[in-house]
C-alpha cells in the first residue's frame, strides 16, 4: 500500500533531480558559449586596433575610439553585474539541492529506524508468548 507512493515520489525526485542537473548543464553550455564571444569580440577588436594603429587616422578616429571603448566599459559592467548575479543564482540552487537531498537521507534514515523498532517491539511480543 505505502509502497507505490514511496516509488513515486523516488520517480518525482529523480525527474527533478534530473531536471536541475539539465538546467546546471545549459547554464554551462551558456556561459561557455558567453566567454567564447566574447573571446572572439575581443580578438576582432584587437584586429581592429591594430590596423586602425597602422593609419595616422589624426584627432577625429581617436576621439571615435575613446567613445567605443567608454560605451563597451558600461556595458561590460552590465555584464559583469548580470554574470554575478547568476553565479549566485547558481549556487543558492546547488545548496537548496543538497539541503534538500540530505534532508530526503535523514527522512528515509528515521522511516528505517521506525520499521526497524516495530520490527523489534514486534520480535519481543513473540518471545514472551513462546515463554
Amino acid at each position: 500500500m505505502g509502497r507505490g507512493r514511496g516509488g513515486e515520489r523516488e520517480r518525482e525526485e529523480r525527474k527533478r533531480r534530473e531536471e536541475e542537473e539539465r538546467e546546471e548543464e545549459e547554464e554551462e553550455r551558456r556561459e561557455k558559449e558567453e566567454r567564447r564571444e566574447k573571446e572572439e569580440r575581443r580578438e576582432r577588436e584587437k584586429r581592429e586596433r591594430e590596423r586602425r594603429g597602422g593609419e595616422t587616422g589624426g584627432e577625429e578616429e581617436k576621439r571615435k575610439r575613446e567613445r567605443e571603448k567608454r560605451r563597451r566599459d558600461r556595458r561590460r559592467g552590465g555584464e559583469e553585474e548580470e554574470r554575478e548575479r547568476e553565479e549566485e543564482r547558481r549556487r543558492d540552487r546547488r545548496r537548496d539541492r543538497r539541503k534538500r537531498e540530505e534532508e530526503e537521507r535523514q527522512e528515509e534514515r528515521r522511516k528505517r529506524e521506525r520499521e526497524y523498532k516495530r520490527r523489534g517491539e514486534r520480535g519481543e511480543r513473540e518471545e514472551e508468548r513462546e515463554k
